[in-house]
């Protein structure tokens, strides 16, 4: 990618990028991109949304640096309101992908008892691929955060502190780098805007700062956990 793209600038997309599905073109590019999971195996993007065994609709959150406070909480209060029982009946499942090394997601884990599949692009092609930008615009703060911004930026470092001598504590991914959440369902007419081999993406949210995950009663609302 050049050195001009906005994601790698850190420009904010403008109203009409951050309102466009991704193209069939680039659901064809990301099916194939390779994820890896805390044990570092590899897996194909498209297998966590469609394939055997896989949930009917899959909502794919792309978070920010395993350090990152702010989508540690996200977690956790969505961890708290959405779990794997509760969007079963749905036919619904969540995966979570981050953007460091993926020997950091047990602690990930352990740190925002989350509950769902979480697996690491380290690359950010899939970041690229599908117009997540790099910002450190904090914007306002959301609901989902409980926690004082002192708080939660002392706990950060501390976390990457303690992962010094691992040599991790800068492994935890780009942290200019935002996320977004993409909402993958079967494609059940003729060619459209956001096909993919099985699924195409029918609902996105681009984040554009770095504290703009889309508030947790309004997930459950678009996967029909609640009201």
């Amino acid at each position: 990618m050049s050195a001009e793209s906005p994601t790698e600038q850190g420009a904010h997309p403008s109203p009409i990028e951050n309102s466009k599905l991704p193209s069939r073109e680039t659901i064809r590019t990301i099916h194939d991109r390779t994820v890896l999971d805390k044990d570092g195996q590899a897996h194909r993007f498209g297998s966590l949304y469609s394939g055997p065994g896989v949930a009917k609709r899959v909502l794919v959150i792309f978070v920010r640096h395993f350090f990152c406070g702010s989508c540690q909480e996200f977690l956790r209060t969505l961890s708290e309101s959405i779990t794997p029982e509760t969007l079963q009946p749905q036919q619904t499942s969540i995966v979570v992908i981050g953007c460091g090394d993926p020997v950091l997601i047990e602690l990930y884990e352990r740190e925002t008892s989350c509950r769902f599949p979480i697996y690491a692009d380290p690359t950010r092609q899939l970041y690229q691929d599908l117009g997540l930008v790099s910002t450190w615009d904090l914007g306002p703060q959301p609901d989902y955060i409980k926690k004082s911004m002192p708080r939660i930026v002392i706990e950060s470092i501390f976390q990457a502190l303690k992962h010094v001598p691992s040599g991790l504590a800068h492994k935890g991914g780009d942290s200019k780098q935002i996320g977004g959440e993409f909402l993958f369902e079967p494609v059940e007419e003729g060619p459209t805007e956001g096909e993919g081999a099985e699924k195409q993406v029918t609902w996105f949210h681009r984040m554009t700062t770095t504290r703009d995950h889309t508030e947790v009663p309004e997930l459950k609302k678009i996967l029909g956990t609640g009201t």
